[in-house]
């Protein structure tokens, strides 16, 4: 390990669906974070490790930052307090194709608190005319003090070695926090349960998507094969029909498709049985909502 080696934290914030997952996956060069065209798609803190010869960086994905009354929208708010902590650079993310947005201002406002290097991003600059980004800079500007402000795509890539770049240099000197081959810190469980949810969110419409949760309930990695129990609940008799389809097609095509990727993941066969149970408002009970944090849940069973 060099003498120089850097290592540290950095959170990615935003309103939802501005692309900080994507940006996220590409950094790591892994998928971490799902991603979906559906806004809040995130629901918790997703941490993501890059590895270089000489540095790593440890990135923290967040849930879009908006207003959500529900114990969901609380526990995703309190992830957002919680990945800011103990950081060492922010970037916050706005679609730089849409221009500046009321919720920008949010993620603004908290960047405003942060006392470290605070850089924006403006994403998806390859959906925008390109005279329209010095306005949009100005306009940024005005709002907050960042230390930089760098235009990307998220999605083809470009700008996105000019962020680590950028990001690297804030991280102070010492020992990485993380072996250098591991680039997630989230259980295998875990992950299987967002491909559903991806999956899932990608096949259904309208307030369906936002009403579903995944938990794995089991889990057998079995020499070379792994069998999957999940189970997706939802809170209205109307979304279950709707999951589960005409004579079981839709689920079956949500299963299709999550068992491709998770066999692609895993390099293994995958074997995936998914069941539909009805949760009438889940989203309003913290109880529900903390099961289906994992931290929580390997807190609960004594960090096991």
């Amino acid at each position: 390990m060099p003498s120089s080696f850097r290592s540290g934290f950095a959170a990615i914030l935003g309103r939802p669906n501005v692309g900080k997952s994507t940006l996220t996956n590409r950094l790591v060069g892994h998928k971490v974070s799902i991603v979906t065209s559906r806004p809040q798609t995130t629901r918790t803190r997703i941490l993501g490790i890059v590895n270089r010869p000489d540095a790593q960086l440890v990135l923290i994905d967040t849930p879009g930052i908006h207003r959500d009354p529900t114990a969901l929208g609380r526990q995703m708010n309190a992830e957002i307090s919680q990945a800011l902590e103990g950081i060492d650079v922010l970037a916050v993310m706005i679609d730089a194709s849409q221009g500046l947005k009321r919720a920008d201002l949010m993620a603004f406002e908290r960047a405003g608190h942060f006392a470290g290097p605070a850089i924006l991003l403006l994403n998806k600059i390859d959906r925008m005319a390109k005279p329209a980004l010095l306005p949009l800079l100005e306009a940024c500007s005005r709002q907050a003090a960042f230390t930089e402000m760098i235009p990307i795509s998220a999605l083809s890539g470009d700008g996105v070695e000019r962020v680590l770049e950028r990001l690297l240099a804030y991280l102070p000197e010492g020992a990485p926090h993380f072996p250098q081959d591991q680039f997630t810190d989230q259980p295998e469980r875990f992950l299987a349960a967002e491909i559903v949810r991806e999956k899932v969110m990608a096949a259904t419409w309208h307030e369906v998507p936002h009403a579903v949760a995944v938990r794995v309930e089991s889990f057998e990695d079995q020499k070379g094969k792994m069998r999957i129990l999940a189970t997706i609940q939802t809170e209205r008799e109307s979304q279950k029909g709707i999951l589960i389809g005409r004579g079981g097609a839709q689920l079956k095509e949500i299963g299709t498709a999550a068992r491709k990727e998770l066999e692609a993941f895993f390099g293994v066969k995958v074997y995936l049985e998914l069941r539909v149970k009805l949760e009438r408002d889940w989203r309003n009970d913290p109880q529900r909502v903390r099961q289906l944090d994992w931290r929580h849940e390997l807190e609960r069973m004594g960090g096991e």
